[in-house]
């Protein structure tokens, strides 16, 4: 486009040229217009200005008044472009008056139309929608449709200024209508930004996104590269919102190109709107800072006063993150007086926001508790539903923090409900759903911390329970085609303790807070018995059980001489050697065990409640870090599983009866990895020969035939996983993610394999409806995976998510040898009729009895998660030897 607009203009001034020797008035004066008009579209306004100006005179001078009063109106766009939107004004009202005068109803159409964008310019909406209606009423009179979606289209923009989300996106749909009716395909894409950007402003974000993906194809389609870098920028904003923050800087940073290459300043600014609030989540303090003052200067340059007080906003925020709170408020404030004289109700109760925060930070609680009264004022009457939530925790806090534990209770729990609400009625994709969940994990915790603090154990039990797997719960929901997902009631005592009756196991239920660990036993009787303990780990830290898990895992992986850290292929060197265990860390030899180092552990969890474990069968809900612990070393003679929460338990115990397969199995062991290599082209991954020789083993019993070598790829596994009753695999897992090395998918050429063709990732089970029974991941690192209120979000996850009832997964790195030992005895077991969880209890007790992998880290990282379910073997493993 810019390419044309240049050729235009280099013949406009040959044109001119020739006009100015032939002394041809006429002909100059046009080539001035259109000159001025190609400098405009270049957004290089001074010289639109200057030819605009030169064709302003010779109009006057001539007499043309319908040609000054286009003049006039043109310079007015100019000016408002360049951030003067008082002269913008002064413009367009020259241009009413000689349309008027004229007789030119499109004219003055189009000055209406200006006038309203230079009065929101300056902050009067009011104004601006009296003007945009003027225009439309005109548009309806000549019966120009794409004038008046031009007018309903401006009038949504009003009215977002105005932060009347719901009345804007009713504006943009009629745009949406009446661009799609004459066919204009650039308008259709700019109407669906709007609704996406509105759509977003109400936590509306899975239609948000959608909108806008429809928009960027689109603007794909017509070749409008500042659509395109808009339709980044509203998706880099919507990715910040939902947390995920990396994607967010992915989509915004292509937005800064696009508008850098076409000098689109006002694109630049928005785009440094959300790299800086990125940064700053990231604690990139530094270039959080920088943003913001760019997105500063530049709201400044171009007279945007509504960025201008977010700017303000967030360059506060980079203060108090830095403790700076005196510095901060003074942005605080000034961002709010820039709201209040623009009209701005969204920056408003923003500002109240932050403004709370300040006062919160001098313990200055009733000031606080005044701001966030203002700022939840504010969002219900403007309909932010995020806005809301985030007034009641903050509420809730400062109530909190000045002892009132009744009115922080209620302000906690008004806080809950709105973000389920948001949650359920909002955000479908499961990635995002956590990361909003994520986000706000804080008032989830104080609700039932708060309940705990007034003794109001049971309840509090129901309010940690309702904050737990809710993204699980809701997919489980689907799979097993139960009622769709819904906000989850808080009042649920009587539906746990029902959940309670159901479980044949004594089930705990834990809730971490700082160095607290809050424990609920319950059992048939379904009243929930309460108890507390500390851990002494020096300090007060918000991970204190983290800190204590890595403290009994990096002993337990010292004590046998593990290395710890992960061997990617880009640190193999010329003369490493592939790796033997089913992960990438070489291992040594055991050294003596110190059985010394789980005590803090079970003190902790399993020590305040050791005289209500009474059988031989727990089943245990854990929070945070404890996702990760290894349950099964701590109390051997329990057979311990894992559940996410108690809903995701019943909901799987509850499937329907049919839904899961009885027979069928996929085994995969030992995938040929020889083409998976790094850098300098040596084998990643070495061959597994006591996997393939587990595999073969189980294959014989189930009377299936594995997948290994070059025909375990990734995707003979999905073809064939949907539609069996039990899978197996044994290869190599990723250390962070438990992600699963299989043999590479075929590809044509010479080319190597990338990792879509070998590596099995969540996104590929959560893409499949399973039938599984039992799926046992034999593979390093495979319960491994990202700690959330979720649960671990990681490979076992995901095979739950797409249907599995039961799976059973590795902690951490596992011996190749060792783990073929283990699983024969499971298998064993199951053969002779057993449940899984005790399959599980028997075969870890063979492997602590054996010689050589009696030490816990051979057979403690196995852990049971989902239902304790039976499976019937073809054959049972005395047959085989």
């Amino acid at each position: 486009m810019a390419e044309r607009i240049l050729q235009d203009i280099a013949e406009q001034k040959k044109r001119l040229t020739k006009a100015q020797i032939n002394k041809n008035t006429a002909e100059k004066a046009d080539a001035y217009y259109n000159l001025g008009t190609a400098y405009y579209l270049l957004e290089d306004f001074h010289r639109a200005i200057e030819y605009l100006k030169q064709y302003l005179s010779i109009a006057e001078e001539v007499g043309n008044r319908a040609g000054a009063g286009c003049a006039y109106g043109n310079l007015g766009c100019v000016y408002r472009s360049l951030g003067d939107s008082q002269t913008a004004l002064e413009y367009q009202m020259k241009s009413l008056s000689i349309a008027k005068e004229v007789g030119d109803r499109a004219g003055a159409g189009r000055a209406y139309c200006h006038l309203g964008w230079a009065y929101q310019s300056l902050g009067d909406s009011q104004r601006a929608i009296e003007y945009h209606n003027q225009h439309i009423s005109i548009a309806k009179e000549i019966g120009d449709r794409a004038e008046e979606g031009c007018g309903y289209a401006s009038l949504g923009d009003a009215y977002e200024s105005l932060s009347e989300f719901q009345r804007a996106i009713e504006y943009h749909h009629q745009h949406l209508s009446i661009a799609k009716e004459v066919g204009n395909r650039a308008c259709q894409g700019k109407a669906l930004a709007k609704l996406g950007f509105a759509y977003c402003s109400l936590n509306e974000f899975q239609r948000a996104i959608e909108y806008n993906n429809k928009y960027l194809i689109i603007a794909n389609e017509v070749g409008d590269r500042a659509g395109q870098g808009q339709g980044y920028g509203i998706l880099g904003h919507i990715y910040l919102v939902l947390g995920e923050y990396q994607r967010a800087l992915e989509y915004t940073n292509k937005s800064l190109i696009i508008a850098k290459e076409d000098g689109n300043r006002a694109m630049e600014g928005q785009a440094y709107s959300v790299l800086g609030p990125t940064y700053l989540k990231l604690n990139e303090f530094e270039r959080a800072m920088e943003c913001h003052k760019k997105q500063l200067s530049i709201a400044n340059e171009v007279g945007d006063r509504r960025g201008k007080g977010h700017a303000y906003l967030n360059i506060g925020e980079v203060h108090i993150s830095l403790g700076d709170v005196p510095r901060a408020m003074e942005y605080y404030k000034q961002s709010l007086s820039n709201a209040e004289e623009i009209g701005d109700r969204d920056g408003q109760g923003h500002a109240y926001c932050h403004l709370g925060s300040c006062y919160a930070h001098l313990h200055d609680f009733k000031e606080a508790i005044e701001c966030y009264k203002q700022h939840l004022r504010i969002s219900e009457e403007i309909g932010d539903r995020k806005g809301e939530a985030c007034a009641h925790v903050g509420l809730g806090q400062s109530f909190l923090h000045s002892h009132s534990l009744n009115e922080a209770l209620e302000h906690f729990r008004c806080s809950v409900k709105v973000y389920d609400t948001i949650r359920a009625s909002s955000i479908s994709e499961d990635e995002l759903k956590i990361s909003f969940r994520t986000q706000h994990q804080f008032a989830y915790t104080h609700l039932w911390y708060v309940l705990v603090m007034l003794e109001r154990n049971d309840e509090a039990l129901y309010a940690a329970e309702r904050g737990r797997a809710q993204a699980l719960l809701d997919a489980l929901k689907v799979t097993y085609g139960l009622t769709s997902p819904s906000p989850r009631s808080i009042e649920s005592e009587e539906e746990v303790r029902n959940i309670s009756r159901k479980t044949t196991a004594l089930t705990v239920f834990l809730a971490l807070h700082l160095k607290t660990v809050n424990i609920w036993v319950l059992g048939k009787e379904g009243n929930p018995i309460f108890r507390q303990a500390e851990i002494e780990i020096g300090c007060e830290h918000e991970d204190s059980f983290t800190l204590l898990l890595d403290t009994v895992l990096k002993n337990m992986r010292d004590g046998v001489g593990i290395r710890c850290e992960n061997r990617s292929m880009d640190e193999l060197s010329d003369d490493s050697t592939p790796s033997s265990t089913r992960d990438d860390n070489q291992t040594s030899e055991p050294s003596q065990e110190t059985p010394d180092f789980l005590q803090p552990l079970y003190d902790a969890v399993l020590g305040p409640i050791e005289d209500l474990l009474d059988g031989d069968e727990l089943i245990v809900v854990p929070d945070g870090a404890l996702c990760l612990a290894p349950w099964a070393a701590l109390r051997e003679s329990l057979r311990i599983r894992m559940v996410p929460s108690l809903r995701s338990l019943e909901v799987i115990t509850d499937s329907p009866s049919e839904y899961h397969s009885k027979s069928g199995a996929l085994i995969v062991g030992d995938p040929c990895l020889e083409k998976v290599t790094n850098k300098w082209g040596n084998p990643i991954y070495g061959q597994l020969k006591y996997a393939r020789m587990e595999v073969e083993m189980i294959g014989e019993i189930l009377e299936s035939q594995p997948l290994t070598g070059k025909d375990a790829t990734k995707e003979a596994v999905l073809q064939r996983i949907a539609s069996v009753g039990l899978v197996h695999i044994a290869a190599h897992g990723r250390k962070e993610t438990g992600e699963i090395v299989l043999a590479p998918n075929p590809r044509s050429g010479s080319k190597p394999p990338t990792e879509e063709d070998y590596i099995l990732k969540m996104s590929d089970i959560q893409a499949v409806r399973l039938r599984a029974r039992l799926v046992v991941l034999s593979c390093a690192h495979s319960g491994q995976g990202k700690v959330s209120s979720e649960g671990v979000v990681g490979m076992a996850r995901a095979f739950l998510f797409a249907g599995a009832r039961s799976v059973l997964a590795a902690l951490w790195a596992i011996d190749d040898e060792a783990t073929m030992m283990f699983m024969k005895s499971f298998y064993q077991q199951l053969g002779s009729g057993e449940s899984a969880s005790v399959a599980l209890q028997r075969a870890m007790k063979c492997l602590r009895d054996s010689h050589d992998f009696s030490a816990p880290r051979y057979w403690a990282p196995f852990v049971l998660i989902g239902d304790d379910v039976k499976i019937e073997l073809k054959k049972n493993l005395e047959e085989i030897g």
